[in-house]
């Protein structure tokens, strides 16, 4: 046999912490302490280790890791909804990079989850439960949905996107001004002379569903109109088939406001369809400024979210639950984006 030949030579071994100790002059427990944040480590045996293990090519063995310390450096991002969504509402693609992107700074692993069966959500349950992530970051929260109740139970750190409805005033949670967003643009609306104004939000038992409607209904004051309220999923055929609805029974809108930007491209195509130019006709209006509505004919007049700030402010705050600091819930300010919609 050709000793030459990769075949002739046995497997090359992995650098181990005994390795690393001995080419850095130091004690297994110093590199082991190094490794595991640098606590109790004086400089230079920190400065000496750090070029031990680019000398060795030492990396970490994280099974091996996460029997000891109980921790498995990675976080879920789960999420409560439909697959499809995932690919088709560009919010909670902006969401899942930002939170990557967070925990890539911080050597850790974000691990998608979604639950969007019975089967599904038992599952994820059990694997959130064994401990392969150190918590969670709940992107959607329905109140019917009993998965944020199982996890607290469970004792799982837990961080939700958005206000969750029910009895979880206690989970720390990140989210925007629902109410006073919709309020937002419910009033530029009035304000450019829009007075027979319908609303396309999404289901009553999500914090966006529920709270933009509450914020539409408040501004509208005395115009509001029950009979120009749609709930629907948050999807651009929803949107279109709330828009059909709505002008069938209404055709003297002017104004619509959309409560996600998916919705509004739905709601326009069935504009368009039913023979009504926007914003000519009528005027539409979306909520998130996910790049969806810079880019859409004619470009959306929405609510911006401040998505990198909302990622980052969840795995900030689930790190910090992980550690045992409390955290309160955070509010973020949106900003009223006027474009040709409306």
């Amino acid at each position: 046999m050709d000793e030459s030949s990769p075949i002739g030579h046995a497997p090359q071994r992995r650098p181990t912490i005994r390795d690393v100790a001995a080419a850095a002059g130091v004690s297994r427990g110093t590199v082991s302490r190094v490794i595991n944040g640098g606590h109790w480590v004086s400089p230079d045996a920190r400065t000496a280790v750090d070029a031990a293990i680019a000398r060795t090519g030492y990396t970490t063995n994280h099974h091996a890791r996460s029997l000891a310390t109980g921790r498995s450096d990675s976080l879920a991002f789960l999420l409560t909804e439909p697959q499809h969504l995932l690919f088709s509402d560009p919010t909670f693609a902006l969401l899942l990079r930002g939170a990557t992107q967070a925990l890539a700074e911080r050597s850790m692993t974000l691990v998608l989850l979604v639950a969007d069966t019975e089967s599904a959500q038992a599952n994820i349950e059990h694997y959130v439960r064994a401990g392969h992530v150190d918590g969670v970051l709940l992107i959607s929260s329905h109140e019917s949905n009993t998965l944020l109740t199982s996890l607290v139970d469970a004792g799982v750190p837990t961080v939700c996107s958005g206000i969750p409805l029910g009895d979880h005033a206690f989970v720390p949670t990140v989210s925007v001004d629902e109410d006073g967003s919709a309020r937002m643009m419910t009033r530029y609306l009035l304000d450019r002379g829009h007075r027979r104004i319908a609303v396309i939000t999404g289901p009553d038992d999500t914090p966006g569903g529920r709270f933009r409607l509450e914020g539409f209904r408040a501004e509208m004051g005395e115009l509001f109109d029950p009979d120009l309220v749609e709930q629907d999923t948050y999807d651009s055929d929803a949107g279109a088939a709330a828009m059909t609805r709505l002008l069938e029974r209404a055709p003297d809108i002017d104004a619509v406001f959309a409560a996600s930007d998916v919705m509004a491209v739905g709601a326009i195509a069935a504009a368009r369809k039913l023979g009504r130019r926007v914003p000519q006709d009528i005027a539409v209006a979306g909520f998130d400024d996910s790049g969806l509505a810079a880019t859409h004919d004619p470009p959306l007049t929405t609510m911006r979210q401040p998505w990198p700030e909302i990622s980052s402010k969840m795995v900030e705050m689930l790190l910090d639950v992980i550690r045992g600091i409390p955290r309160e819930a955070v509010v973020l300010p949106t900003t009223l984006v006027v474009r040709e919609s409306a």
